[in-house]
């Protein structure tokens, strides 16, 4: 069965494209990466509860490669959140986004509030709001899964990282999961994004305005759920409380025994929550 890809325009004019899983209101998922969407799935089966509007991010995916570069930053594609909801004729939108899709989401609700009903931000990236991940934390995090075989090479190189001695990301891949095992480790969640000109210049000089945004947000009157898993070193918990009190009433749930991905760490539990926070 071939898949079909609507797409519509950028304010720059470049087209890009999404899919759609699933029937019911439309939810609008930005993905990380950034890369395209197709790693989200069907977010565990959140899609029997919502239909799912999964936007394959500029220069990723089906979408096309914009003519410049510099439109990868975070702040500019903002405008294809807003491109997105204009083309599928929605006065307001809840929006997803998950790991470094956050940003853009938050961003997002920053510059158009009005724009916005639920916000769901999944397992996500600070760098919006200034957020800052210490080592220290990580640290802490990492030794919850000692008791992995692979533990002690993944701990070795997470800490050349975090003294800044190294950079074998790939190796500490096992600590944004919940469980490390062949379902994992091809999964395309695991495998880098493909367009590494895009991944540089999301967080040019720019991308971020972490005072502007934490102040809009303290603004914030719409439902809001910040997800986090259990063992997710990326987006640790910790991190995630702190996040969630820069809004006036945001939902925190940590997800037990989950990692970066939790839609795939247990889909019930995962379907269970979002489905309950965007009914």
């Amino acid at each position: 069965m071939v898949q079909v890809m609507p797409t519509f325009s950028a304010p720059d004019g470049t087209l890009l494209a999404y899919r759609t899983r699933g029937s019911g209101d439309p939810l609008v998922c930005v993905p990380g990466g950034p890369t395209d969407a197709g790693y989200l799935g069907d977010l565990g089966g959140l899609s029997a509860h919502r239909e799912l509007v999964l936007l394959d991010p500029r220069g990723t995916g089906r979408s096309a490669t914009p003519a410049d570069p510099a439109s990868y930053r975070c702040d500019r594609q903002t405008g294809d959140v807003e491109a997105l909801r204009r083309h599928l004729g929605l006065d307001r939108i809840d929006l997803l986004g998950h790991s470094g899709g956050a940003n853009v989401a938050v961003r997002y609700a920053a510059r158009h509030p009005e724009n916005i009903g639920k916000l769901a931000l999944i397992t996500p990236g600070c760098a919006a709001v200034g957020i800052t991940v210490t080592g220290t934390t990580r640290r802490e995090l990492a030794r919850l899964r000692a008791g992995e075989p692979w533990f002690p090479a993944a701990f070795a190189a997470l800490e050349e990282i975090i003294e800044g001695r190294g950079g074998d990301w790939d190796a500490i891949t096992p600590f944004l999961w919940g469980r490390w095992d062949e379902a994992a480790r091809n999964h395309p969640a695991s495998r880098p994004p493909g367009n590494k000109e895009a991944v540089a210049a999301f967080s040019a000089e720019g991308a971020f305005d972490p005072e502007g945004t934490r102040a809009a947000l303290a603004a914030h009157r719409g439902p809001v759920l910040l997800l986090a898993g259990e063992y997710d070193l990326n987006s640790p918990p910790r991190a995630m409380a702190e996040y969630a009190a820069l809004f006036p009433a945001a939902a925190l749930v940590v997800q037990a025994a989950a990692g970066h991905y939790p839609w795939l760490d247990d889909p019930g539990r995962f379907t269970e929550i979002a489905a309950a926070f965007l009914r």
